[in-house]
Formats: C-alpha cells, sequence, structure tokens
C-alpha cells in the first residue's frame, strides 16, 4: 500500500517535515527530497543518515553546517565529520553486561559529583540478549539442552542477577534471557522494525528509519533487511544509550553490483565466504558496502542476512542491502503485523529508501565493484582466517599444505577413546568437533533445512556418525528447532550426533566446551593437527577450543557431512566419506539435497507463526530465570568477595575538570606484534586455563578450576580480565624469546616474565607503555576489554601500520592513542627492535586541537606517526581520557556549555 504525503503544518529549517498518511493514520517525516534536491543521488546508507541529522538538528549539537555537508557528499572530497544518533542499542551479555557494570559505576561516580542517580540512564531502547554464556559442556544425549542450560545458570548466576537488577532499574532497558537464542538472529527475526513508528514526543507520531549500533562487529547482519547498523565497542554503546550522539566521517560507500545467479548446490554460506575473500583483498576496512544490481533478485532475505553478517570479515562497517518486496516478504513471514509491513513500504517509497534499480547508475558511489554470483563455487575457509577461503573441490590438498606448519613436518598419531568406548587411531586432519552454531548460517532457513535433509539421507542410507567426534547443533533460536521438528528433520540430525544443545553462540565464541577426555588427552600429548568444522563467522587460531589446532568454516550441511567422514583428508566432492548398510560406498552428491526438495520444506514448515508463538513464550525467560531475585536500587549492591562482578576502575580519582595531557615520556614496549592480531589474541573469550595467571588468581581466591569458567563470563572483574590480557596460546610477541602465549621482556630486569607481571612492574616504577603492531591490528570482535585493559595497566599509545575500525575506536575511547607508522614502515624497515625507550612529543597539542601527526623518538630512530583520531570529538574523548570520562563530565555541564566551565 502506498502513502500520500503532505506538507507539515510545522515546517523546520530545512524544510524537511511533512505529514504521511498510511491506511488511515497520519505520521511527522522528515523527507529527504523537500530538503534536498537531488538527495536520490546519495546512497542509501547515507540518505538514512541524512535524515537522522535532519530529525535532530537542533543547531547545538547537530547543526546545519553537518547537514548541508552530507547532502554535499563527494565521494572523492574529503570526508565530512557528522553525528549520528542511533535510534536503539542492542547488546549481548559477553560485552553488554560489562557495558550496565560501566553505567552502574558511571551513575555511582555522577553521585558523587553532585548528580541525581536517575538522571544516568537509557534514554532510547536497549536490547541485551544474553547468549554468549551457554557452553556446549554436554551432548549428543536428549537432555543436552536442559543440562547445558541448568550449568548456565549455575555459573553465571551472580551475572544474571545483575542483569536482573539494571532491568528494573534501567529506563527503556529490556532483557531477552538466556537460552532464547543469539543476537543477531533475534534481531534480526523480532527487534528490527525496518521503519520505526514513534509517538514518544507528542503530537503526531514519527516514523523514521530503524538505526541500531550494538555491541558486537557482527551487528550488520540486519543490514540485510535494509536497516542500517553497525558494531561499536562497549564504551561507545553506553554513550549512545545515553543520549549522546556517535561522532563519525562519512565514510568511502562502495557499490557492489551483484550479477547472475548462484548454480545449484551453491550455498549463501558459498557465497558469503567468496565475497569476504574477494573484499578483504580489495581493501573496503571502515566502508559502507551497498548492494544492487540484478543479482538481488536471487537472494532471499535470510541470503542477504548470511552476507551481512560478516562484513566485519570483509572489514567494512556496513553491508547494506536496500529495502525491497523481499524484505517485506521477510516481515510478513517472521509475524510482523500486516499494518506494520504497509507502513515501511510507505515510509520507503516516500523517503527514497526503497530499491529501484533503474536508479542504481546514477548514484554517487565512492567506487563500483561486480560480484558474480553464477562464478560462486561450493568452498570453506580456514584454517585460521575467515578470509581464506578454499574450493571445496580442492579442500584436501589445501590442507595438506597447511598442516606441516602446524606439525613441523612430522606427521602426528593419536590412539584415541571415543565416549562409546571404541578406541581409534586418528591422524592429522581428523574431525574432533562439528559445530552447527552461530546465527550467520542458523538464521537461513534453507541452509538449516538442507543440513536436516543430508542428515536424513544419510541416516536412510545407513550412515554411522563417526564416534570420535562432538557434534554439536545451538541454532540462533527456537524457530529454528520449530520448524526442523515439524519437518520431521530433527530427529535425523539427533541420530547422527547433532542434538540441540543451547540456543547461544557456543562454538563460534569459543563455547565449544571441553573435547571427551578420551579424545582431548592424547590429542593434545601428541601435537596432532586437529580440527573443528563449525558453520560460524570466525576462525581464528586459539579461539573454538584449546585442543583444536586448525578451524574450518562450512555451511550447516558440510558440517554434518564432515562429521560422517571424520577427517578434513579427503575430497568430499569425489571420495566416499561412508559406507552404507549395504556396504557400498556413499558419496556427498548421492545425499546432498536439491533446492527444489528445500523449498518444498520450506513451504510447508517455516511461516509465521513458527516464530510470533516462539518469541511470545521465550521472552519471559525460563524457570529458573524468573526465580531470580530482584533488587530495584538505584545504586548497584557490589558485593566484596564477587569473583565475577567488581566495580571497575575507570572513575576512580575521576573530577569535574579534565586533567592537563602532556607528551609521554620514557615509555617502555610491552608487546612487539605482527599482522592481524585479533581482540582474542588481546584479550581472550575463551575458557580460563588452569594453569594460566587468571586460574591462579582464581585459584587465590578459592574458586575450584571446574568453576573458572570463561574469561568472557569474568569481564566484570577487572583482576580477572587484567591477568588474561595478550595470553592467547597462539600469541607471538618478538620480546617473549620465541614463547609464544602471554609472556614478555621485563626491560627492568631483562627477564622474560608473563605480560601481567611485567605491567606491575612498570606501573609500580611509574613506566608508561605503547605496544608495536603490523597490519589489521585488532581485527576480530568489538571487545573493548582488548582496549579497556590495555588502558588500566597503562599502555598510552599503540603503534601500528594500520587498525581495525572497532578497536582503533575502542583504543580512543579509552584514552589511548592510536597511532600509524609511515606508510611503507614497520617497526622493522624503521630498524626497532622494541628495546627502546619511546618518547612521543606533540599530544599536549591535543589540548588545543587535533595533531594529524606526533614526532615518535625511539633510541636512535625518529618518524611522525600519524594520528589515527579521526574527529574532533573523538580529540576531546582524548582530552578527557576517554569517553567515559568526557560523558559523566557532561551530564555534569549544563547543555551546550563547554567543559572548561565545570
Amino acid at each position: 500500500m502506498k502513502g500520500t504525503f503532505r506538507n507539515s503544518e510545522h515546517p523546520d529549517s530545512f524544510g524537511a517535515r511533512a505529514v504521511l498518511d498510511v491506511a488511515g493514520e497520519s505520521f511527522e517525516i522528515f523527507r529527504l527530497q523537500n530538503a534536498v534536491p537531488g538527495a536520490e543521488s546519495l546512497p542509501y546508507s547515507l540518505r538514512i543518515l541524512l535524515e537522522n541529522l535532519l530529525r535532530h538538528e537542533d543547531g547545538v549539537r547537530v547543526d546545519a553546517g553537518h547537514v548541508t555537508a552530507l547532502a554535499g557528499w563527494d565521494p572523492r572530497g574529503t570526508a565530512p565529520e557528522i553525528l549520528f544518533h542511533p535510534a536503539r542499542v542492542v547488546m549481548q551479555d559477553y560485552s553488554g553486561v560489562p557495558c550496565l557494570v560501566d553505567l552502574a559505576a558511571m551513575r555511582e561516580a555522577f553521585v558523587r559529583l553532585g548528580g541525581e542517580p536517575g538522571t544516568l540512564s537509557p534514554r532510547i531502547p536497549v536490547d541485551l540478549v544474553v547468549d554468549h554464556s551457554v557452553m556446549a559442556d554436554v551432548f549428543g544425549t536428549p537432555d543436552s539442552f536442559a543440562r547445558n542450560a541448568a550449568l548456565d545458570h549455575a555459573r553465571n548466576r551472580e551475572r544474571y542477577e545483575l542483569l536482573r537488577w539494571a532491568e528494573a532499574t534501567f529506563d527503556r532497558l529490556r532483557i531477552v534471557p538466556p537460552n532464547t537464542g543469539i543476537i543477531h538472529q533475534v534481531n534480526l527475526e523480532r527487534l528490527a522494525s525496518v521503519v520505526i513508528a514513534d509517538d514518544t514526543a507528542g503530537g503526531l507520531p514519527a516514523l523514521h528509519p530503524d538505526t541500531v549500533v550494538g555491541t558486537d562487529s557482527h551487528t550488520p547482519m540486519v543490514n540485510g533487511l535494509g536497516v542500517l547498523g553497525w558494531g561499536v565497542g562497549g564504551i561507545e554503546a553506553v554513550v549512545a544509550m545515553l543520549g549522546q550522539p556517535l561522532s563519525l566521517r562519512v565514510p568511502r560507500v562502495i557499490g557492489c553490483e551483484l550479477t547472475g545467479r548462484p548454480a545449484g548446490g551453491v550455498t549463501a554460506t558459498d557465497i558469503v565466504l567468496t565475497l569476504t575473500e574477494r573484499l578483504r583483498a580489495h581493501g573496503v576496512v571502515g566502508a559502507f558496502i551497498e548492494f544492487h544490481g540484478p543479482g538481488l533478485a536471487a537472494l532471499t532475505a535470510a541470503d542477504r542476512a548470511t552476507i551481512a553478517n560478516m562484513c566485519p570479515e570483509f572489514g567494512a562497517t556496513a553491508a547494506l542491502f536496500p529495502v525491497d518486496d523481499e524484505v517485506l516478504r521477510y516481515l510478513a513471514a517472521t509475524g510482523r503485523p500486516r499494518r506494520h509491513v504497509e507502513r515501511v513500504r510507505a515510509y520507503a517509497q516516500a523517503q527514497g529508501l526503497w530499491y529501484d534499480a533503474s536508479a542504481a547508475a546514477g548514484i554517487r558511489y565512492s567506487e563500483r565493484l561486480s560480484f558474480d554470483l553464477a562464478a560462486v563455487v561450493p568452498s570453506i575457509a580456514g584454517p585460521r582466517r575467515p578470509q581464506d577461503r578454499v574450493p571445496l573441490a580442492t579442500a584436501r590438498s589445501a590442507f595438506a599444505e597447511a598442516v606441516p606448519e602446524i606439525t613441523g613436518g612430522t606427521p602426528r598419531r593419536a590412539e584415541v577413546t571415543a565416549p562409546d568406548g571404541s578406541r581409534h587411531t586418528l591422524g592429522d586432519g581428523a574431525v574432533v568437533l562439528a559445530a552447527i552454531t552461530s546465527c550467520t548460517n542458523t538464521s537461513n532457513p534453507a541452509l538449516m533445512i538442507a543440513a536436516g535433509l543430508l542428515a536424513r539421507k544419510a541416516v536412510e542410507l545407513g550412515l554411522q556418525p563417526r564416534p570420535w567426534v562432538k557434534s554439536t547443533l545451538a541454532p540462533g533460536s527456537a524457530a529454528v528447532m520449530e520448524y526442523l521438528a515439524r519437518a520431521g528433520l530433527d530427529t535425523y540430525l539427533d541420530k547422527l550426533g547433532f542434538s540441540l544443545v543451547a540456543y547461544g553462540c557456543t562454538s563460534c565464541i569459543g563455547n565449544s566446551g571441553p573435547l571427551p577426555e578420551g579424545v582431548a588427552g592424547p590429542v593434545r600429548a601428541s601435537g596432532l593437527a586437529s580440527v573443528a568444522v563449525l558453520s560460524g563467522n570466525r576462525n581464528f587460531e586459539g579461539r573454538i577450543n584449546p585442543d583444536v589446532r586448525m578451524n574450518y568454516l562450512a555451511s550447516p550441511p558440510l558440517v554434518v557431512a564432515y562429521a560422517l567422514a571424520g577427517t578434513m583428508d579427503i575430497d568430499l566432492t569425489t571420495e566416499p566419506l561412508g559406507v552404507a548398510a549395504d556396504g557400498r560406498p556413499v558419496t556427498l552428491a548421492e545425499i546432498w539435497p536439491a533446492g527444489r526438495e528445500i523449498d518444498e520444506v520450506a513451504r510447508t514448515a517455516v511461516g509465521p507463526d513458527t516464530y510470533a508463538a516462539m518469541y511470545a513464550s521465550l521472552m519471559a525467560g525460563d524457570e529458573q530465570w524468573r526465580a531470580l531475585p530482584v533488587h530495584p536500587q538505584q545504586l548497584f549492591p557490589w558485593a566484596a568477595e564477587s569473583t565475577y562482578i567488581a566495580p571497575p576502575p575507570y572513575f576512580a580519582g575521576t573530577t569535574a575538570r579534565p586533567p592537563a595531557l602532556d607528551d609521554i615520556r620514557g615509555a617502555r614496549v610491552l608487546a612487539d606484534l605482527g599482522d592481524s592480531v585479533t581482540t582474542d589474541h588481546i584479550s581472550p573469550a575463551g575458557s580460563i586455563p588452569a594453569h594460566s595467571a587468571a586460574g591462579a588468581h582464581l585459584r587465590g581466591l578459592g574458586v575450584p578450576p571446574e568453576d573458572f569458567n570463561a574469561y568472557g563470563a569474568r569481564r566484570c572483574n577487572h583482576e580477572v580480565l587484567l591477568r588474561g590480557l595478550f595470553s592467547n596460546p597462539r600469541l607471538r610477541n618478538r620480546l617473549a624469546a620465541g614463547r609464544t602465549g602471554g609472556y614478555t621482556l621485563n626491560h627492568l630486569t631483562g627477564e622474560i616474565t608473563t605480560v601481567h607481571e611485567a605491567a606491575v612492574a612498570y606501573r609500580e616504577a611509574g613506566v608508561p607503555l605503547v605496544i608495536l603492531a603490523g597490519r589489521e591490528y585488532g581485527t576480530g570482535s568489538s571487545r573493548d576489554w582488548a582496549a579497556k585493559g590495555p588502558a588500566l595497566i597503562g599502555v598510552r599509545a599503540v603503534i601500528a601500520e594500520s587498525f581495525e575500525r572497532i578497536h582503533r575506536s575502542n583504543l580512543v575511547g579509552m584514552g589511548i592513542l592510536p597511532l600509524e607508522f609511515p606508510a611503507g614502515q614497520n617497526a622493522r624497515t624503521l630498524g626497532l627492535s622494541g628495546t627502546e625507550g619511546f618518547d612521543i612529543s606533540g599530544v599536549r597539542e591535543f589540548s588545543d586541537a587535533l595533531p594529524r601527526t606526533v614526532r615518535v623518538t625511539a633510541g636512535s630512530v625518529s618518524f611522525d606517526a600519524v594520528v589515527r583520531v579521526d574527529t574532533a570529538m573523538e580529540a576531546e574523548f582524548i582530552r578527557h581520557g576517554g569517553i567515559l570520562p568526557y560523558t559523566l563530565r557532561d551530564f555534569l555541564n549544563p547543555a551546550g556549555m563547554p567543559s572548561e566551565t565545570v
């Protein structure tokens, strides 16, 4: 249904305010075409940002200059700085619970400095989905889900009580309980509205685009529905939820034309792995990508969401698919009300946000790319990076080439005992973990139905799962199990070992749970090149499971296939993956489901009631969640004995005025690192090893090893997390004399020690610290603890060849200077050994301006480092020592007055 619009009786300064009538209802909108002639030549993502500026233009924070700068955006000119007010914030518990702890600590500091506690509360809607805590400890049994859920509640009771307190205390905060689903799939299926109807301001209700920032780098998954959103660090999310705008320079916007249609047997996973390879190689870090072209018609909204989900693996900020009929079909199919779907159509068409294939050529893109869907072939990616795509036809040979780096060239063998008591000799490439996990692929019914159909055919032929493989099924929402059950496919997955273990991230975040000891012990002792195959989006080394050496990303049906084969040392395109009951070999081609089979199941098993009824019942939480006590106090009651939750020290000593800035003198290098250092390397998320510094700390507090839980679950206790910094067992620090893991050189003593011990020594001696790194520093998760932790141990600057977008922002948010080596240079070419003392001059210039370079002197080497503080507002964060103290002082300050007057 089309809407009609008319001019508003209350014009704004740009004449954008108008009234849109839809199905007998009237809404206020800020119509781009009224305010900006030629707005249709802007990319869709920038049209959304322009509407956001028009709606928030107040002459104080957002002024006419921001609007005109974006309206006149030149894709080849200087990127203007703008402010962005997201409509809502989404969080998951690993990164979101620390946000609430930060907010609780900020509220205390606010009260200490004379503020009213209720003032410091979210001003826009905030949803926190508890999905990162549950582990796949129990598997392969009918009660795996119930037992893992019970363990989850027992381990995380303190954290969950804090969430219950927060929901009762903070306005506009909603908690989606544990064991409900994965943040991005819940966002896609339930939370996202595409167009928001807002009646909070009085008068006519307003319609505007649904925009979002999330404390998880895969927030762009919702870009598949035309919703502009991206991942931010938790510290930025706190600022956004308090109603503060986010500062950004308008990024490059790359138009990616999709052509052709996928060949039979090619999945959305194959498409996104191929796109990841191409776009990462092309270089799209920090860019917006917009998909258009005739190939859009070949992709369902679920396919588009699968592609958008891996946006951070491309390195981009957002990967937008414009709103079209396919988006409306998805909204209706997932149970959104018909009236709402009509509003989305009318608003998108009135605003020029509806996809117009004929107008694509006239859009001003920074550059244009083309991607042929017909050229995609079945693929996997690994063994350690998502962009390392391998065609399935060459997977065996590629695996063979990768093994020597892990084994040293000597083939390894391990004698293992499977859970059923059988004994087996495993060689390099043995698949010990097969996980259907992650919202990337479980949000896509076609992929999950394909996995179920492949399982059915395998069972009907008598194929048996390999007994040494730990197989798990952890979909992103209960809707998946509902339609698999309706189709009768869940039974066949069960028979192959893929029993439901949880509705959560599990293996994708490193919560795969331990391997059976009869397998884990021999694999660990032998140094076997063991393999995990998972349907996730990340396969960084050391992330998935500590006893797995090689990790491969694959579609859900391929995960089942590799579990049947039990090894990576096989060509699935030609060799049999098992033997049928009658003794004949069975190939993958024989059991791979056809597209028409998948479509037929989807037509009968997937419908609006699948989603609407499921979410209506699950949003209340299970019995254990509802039984948790609620303490609706204005200030959080910290428990001194807690090993999970402690008041963070970020606000200790914070005053109403920012401290004076000074240059950095006599700094020493804590770590000298290479390329592609991930946030997993900096601040691990997986299980806390018993032998680690964090483990020793917990043991000293009386916590038994079986209760250590994961680093991510203890992210609200800085004493634990500080001991985990740079402790990933695969980290390579050039100062560690060849040792991998959390070791470094203590320059004060000349000894190799743990990173934590060295940091304590430097802190006691008053020595500031720097980190040296190569390209793509901070790739991976939006994990703000990868910046919080270094800030707390005294890191003042990170000097790298380049930064991943979110981590750079997190460093600024914690007051750490992100600096880049001069173009074409790095620590090696400059002759730096990492043992020099470092002086950085020009920092004090931040007091008055935003310097573009600072002078770095290290021993006899001097160079001008590029300052990656990108906006004037980010410079303000540096002046205040970070974004959190800046925001605290801003709340103490009369609106619009400079901080110096506080």
